[in-house]
């Protein structure tokens, strides 16, 4: 009997794998490289569902989406009011500028009726 002719050491075939399932998953191909695109990956947390975007999860729906989506809207109405305080102010320059400018002239005005009025009052005498 050889030393060696009992299969214990040979390797056993390995079954093949089954196909994956994921009906969102697609090869892209871009610039030459190829990468596996699966969509939006979404997590289920209670009544919670987050969404896995731009390398941030960030709440869909549940009590917390909400918040967030009120946060969303507070801020975007943040933003609104940050540019109309903007053009008020550039308003408000620009009539601070109107009105020196308007004031400088009454007082060069008032300077030449009051120059006036002396060499009036000095050609009658």
């Amino acid at each position: 009997m050889p030393l060696f002719s009992s299969n214990k050491f040979s390797p056993k075939k390995i079954p093949q794998r089954k196909a994956n399932s994921f009906s969102r998953q697609k090869l892209v191909e871009e610039e030459g490289e190829s990468r596996l695109d699966i969509g939006n990956v979404k997590l289920n947390i209670g009544e919670q569902q987050f969404v896995f975007e731009d390398g941030e999860w960030t709440p869909e729906s549940g009590v917390v989406g909400d918040k967030h989506k009120e946060n969303q809207r507070l801020l975007q109405r943040i933003k609104q009011l940050e540019s109309e305080k903007n053009l008020l102010q550039l308003k408000t320059e620009v009539l601070l500028d109107m009105l020196t400018e308007t004031t400088a002239e009454a007082h060069i005005q008032d300077k030449e009726i009051t120059r006036l009025r002396h060499e009036l009052t000095k050609a009658t005498l």
